[in-house]
């Protein structure tokens, strides 16, 4: 992922942290130093810091694994100053799924805060649970505390909480998958008025101000994402194809493939032996290879290989999936292995548009 830094791979999942993250962590460590506590503090900070998002990459492969017992994969987990995120291939199919893979990640933290403090009352007694601090206190106490903070935080019924996604789950077990979004997106929206209103009157926080707008984002863009499926349902692949478009071979050159693109408005190019797909050439790419090695390059020494395809019966959520989880622009549509057409993100985009304006009027 840009500007991501991976860092291991647990069970076929990349874990990648910004490099944000790392801003964050030498920033507490200069807080630290500049208040004059000392080296050993700062790096006691650091290190508090470093332990609460291994608790944050545990919360999130809990999502992930319970999502695998379904059937699904997770691209990647990708840690952030303000949280993880686990990015699920596709969302469960059933309600009671959605249920179980959004609650596994606090139950996760449920449980290290239970088994911290369990350590804690063998170590010191129940004496321990006084006074607690999350931040300046005693390490454990402090870690416990901070698991317990990030399931209450989570719980929040609000979109892209984990709590939201509870309440959508719950509310799709007696209604419409798309009425329970909205219902759900619009408790989640109202909630972050109130954080926001709290942030900026009451207790002027900007840190609340930033999480209400954080929520209220969240909660639109699971609503529109949602609506989108919503409006496609039922459609083919074939009903979104372009079937006019140009082609390269592999022994064409990139001077070539810069007129294509100058000629018209298509940005990427199916590359064929005979009549098989056997790359693409992206837009980035075309431009990279110009800049390496000039414009009389062949196209198949910078077209990307191991592309993915679609049938023109597969269902255009299969489309939008693909695309989502791919990243690619474009992505071809075979009939028994022959290239008919393109779907494009764009030309989704259109259709999405056309079907939104015949659905109100």
């Amino acid at each position: 992922m840009t500007w991501s830094i991976r860092i291991g791979r647990v069970r076929g999942i990349d874990i990648f942290v910004h490099w944000t993250f790392l801003l964050f962590l030498g920033f507490i460590f200069t807080v630290y130093l500049l208040k004059g506590e000392g080296v050993g503090m700062a790096l006691q900070g650091a290190g508090f810091l470093v332990a609460l998002f291994g608790c944050v990459l545990l919360h999130e492969l809990g999502h992930a694994i319970m999502a695998q017992q379904f059937g699904i994969k997770t691209k990647d987990i990708i840690l952030l100053p303000i949280g993880g995120v686990a990015r699920l291939k596709r969302m469960p199919d059933k309600p009671s799924q959605e249920l179980l893979v959004a609650l596994a990640g606090p139950a996760v933290n449920v449980v290290i805060a239970i088994t911290l403090g369990c350590v804690l009352i063998l170590r010191s007694g129940l004496q321990v649970f006084h006074g607690i601090e999350i931040l300046g206190g005693d390490f454990l106490m402090s870690l416990a505390a901070a698991n317990v903070a990030l399931v209450v935080f989570n719980m929040i019924p609000a979109f892209p909480m984990d709590g939201g996604r509870v309440l959508r789950a719950l509310l799709a077990s007696t209604m419409d998958y798309a009425a329970a979004t909205r219902i759900a997106a619009g408790i989640g929206k109202a909630l972050a008025v109130l954080f926001g209103f709290a942030g900026l009157i009451w207790l002027s926080n900007p840190l609340l101000v930033f999480i209400a707008l954080f929520v209220f984002l969240g909660a639109q863009a699971e609503a529109d994402a949602v609506q989108t499926n919503q409006s496609l349902r039922g459609l083919r692949v074939a009903d979104a194809m372009l079937t006019r478009f140009r082609t390269l071979v592999e022994a064409d050159t990139l001077e070539n493939a810069a007129r294509e693109l100058l000629a018209g408005s298509q940005q990427d190019f199916p590359v064929m032996r005979s009549d098989r797909v056997v790359g693409v050439l992206t837009r980035p790419q075309l431009v990279r290879g110009l800049a390496s090695a000039g414009r009389d390059a062949a196209v198949a020494d910078f077209m990307l290989r191991n592309i993915p395809s679609l049938s023109e019966l597969d269902p255009i959520e299969a489309a939008l999936g693909l695309i989502r989880e791919s990243g690619a622009s474009n992505i071809p549509v075979l009939r028994e292995g022959t290239l008919v057409g393109l779907v494009t993100a764009e030309n989704l985009h259109e259709l999405v548009m056309v079907r939104g304006a015949l659905g109100t009027r």
